[in-house]
């Protein structure tokens, strides 16, 4: 049997490809990043053929790299920036539209009057999701309205709606398999995360002919194989999770009350709650953490829209550093104590705010405010955000965890990592494969290719690479996360 994978990372600014070994090593890799489009305040759209193309471009570097046949590889996973939505023709494979980006806030409008109307609990009782424009169903209802003749397509079944990852199975296998899994359709808000089935009344309610939908499958499936004349091979794909469920398993947290954290455009907080679904009174998010073997095991989860694209926006946006490498070498000038605060809601604030009409601001500024202090806030709005996620959950029960394991590009810069484990007051844990988002995909499609018998043995795999203790003094803790609460407070659209 090949003892190699190939993981697909299909993420918001960029396309990877990463061959792992069995052992959960990384073999080659290889990114590539592609555009982004702003067409109107609130927007963010990507073009699909991009998605595509990138992707197709990243597996066939990837795969030169290691020296690989594509022969050689036991199984594809594929993971994904979830809930960006695609709308494509059923016969030729062309989006009908820009794919609307999970950051995107055009439907804020829309998703006033549903719960104006009283809708939002039924919605959450069913799919553990508040009415927000970050999920698909808006969004799938708004290309439907606005792209001529989309509907009436749709109605014809001419069409089909999917996430990145149906989209990239969809192109891989030729236009054979139309499917997705378990996690992925839960953060669409038409899948009732009890009955583990698409939901008729949230389909009338959102108006989503059913036709568009595509078969859902546990996280370890058949998924299909790929096109032979891709890669040079057909190659099955046996894998598929949301990126932060996939990063959920490839931080081995299989155990309730484990918690990762992951650093990427945005950032997402992520806890194991077992075999049964938990309600927040914070407003999280209840969710499929992946399901196997028909087993639904569930999580809690807090979203934060901007991350890293705050140090992108620091770099691309206003200029102030040329690199995001060249942030931590800044904060280690400044200290954690400039006063300056950066709420970096360029696309509404998430979890627990849920504000869609907020927007950024910096506040503090000073004569001797200069780059570095404005660098190091954007790095600080990170871990601040993180804190607002774990009281949330600390509010709900949750025991505080015993670490937090934390993964995505941001985890390298030490002074981020420390800072973060300062104010939150929770060790932070950071592996040695820290791309856990593609190896938890790679680990699910080993599962169901039997390189793999169990989770317990993946969890056997998982090595920590350094430990950031808090040395903050509790009372200094205090004061920063206190003027965090009081900047936030001051762009909030109803504060």
């Amino acid at each position: 049997m090949p003892q190699y994978l190939l993981a697909i990372d299909q993420g918001t600014t960029s396309s990877r490809a990463i061959v792992f070994s069995a052992r959960g090593l990384p073999v080659a890799r290889a990114q590539q990043e592609f555009k982004q489009y702003f067409p109107k305040d609130g927007w963010v759209e990507h073009d699909g053929e991009d998605l595509w193309l990138t992707t197709l471009k990243v597996c066939r570097e990837a795969l030169q790299q290691s020296g690989l046949k594509a022969s050689e590889i036991a199984a594809i996973g594929i993971t994904n920036q979830r809930e960006t939505t695609l709308v494509w023709d059923a016969l030729s494979g062309t989006p009908i539209h820009p794919a609307i980006v999970w950051q995107d806030r055009r439907t804020a409008d829309y998703c006033a009057e549903l719960k104006a109307a009283g809708h939002e609990a039924a919605v959450a009782a069913k799919t553990g999701l508040l009415i927000d424009p970050y999920f698909s169903a808006t969004k799938l209802r708004w290309i439907l309205e606005h792209v001529p003749g989309a509907r009436e397509r749709a109605e014809r079944g001419e069409l089909r709606f999917g996430t990145v990852d149906s989209f990239l199975l969809w192109r891989l296998t030729g236009g054979k398999s139309h499917k997705t899994d378990a996690t992925n359709a839960s953060r669409t808000s038409l899948f009732n995360i009890h009955s583990q089935q698409w939901d008729a009344e949230l389909l009338k309610l959102f108006d989503i002919p059913a036709s568009l939908l595509p078969e859902v499958l546990d996280c370890a499936a058949d998924f299909g194989c790929t096109d032979a004349s891709l890669l040079g091979a057909s190659i099955p794909v046996l894998g598929m999770a949301g990126d932060q469920q996939a990063a959920l398993i490839g931080q081995a947290c299989f155990q309730p009350g484990m918690v990762k954290s992951t650093y990427g455009t945005g950032c997402f907080m992520i806890q194991n709650t077992g075999d049964r679904p938990v309600t927040s009174q914070n407003r999280l998010l209840t969710t499929v953490g992946y399901r196997l073997h028909g087993k639904v095991t569930y999580a809690v989860e807090g979203s934060i829209f901007v991350a890293g694209a705050a140090v992108q926006w620091l770099r691309d946006g206003i200029k102030l550093i040329s690199h995001a490498r060249d942030t931590e070498a800044m904060a280690e000038q400044t200290g954690d104590s400039c006063g300056v605060y950066l709420v970096p809601a360029f696309t509404g604030l998430g979890a627990p705010y849920w504000d869609p009409k907020a927007r950024g601001a910096i506040f503090g500024l000073t004569r001797d405010t200069g780059i570095k202090e404005i660098v190091t806030a954007g790095l600080q709005s990170v871990c601040y955000q993180t804190r607002d996620l774990l009281e949330a959950m600390r509010q709900d029960g949750a025991a505080a965890p015993s670490a937090l394991r934390v993964d995505g590009g941001m985890v390298e810069n030490n002074w981020v990592m420390q800072f973060l484990a300062d104010i939150l007051g929770v060790p932070v844990e950071r592996p040695e494969v820290t791309e856990t988002t593609a190896l938890g995909v790679a680990y699910l499609a080993g599962l169901q290719a039997g390189l793999y018998p169990d989770l317990e043995a993946i969890g056997r795999h998982w090595h920590r690479q350094q430990r950031f203790t808090p040395r903050m003094a509790e009372d200094h803790r205090s004061k920063l996360y206190a003027g965090w609460l009081d900047a936030v407070q001051r762009v909030r659209s109803e504060g």
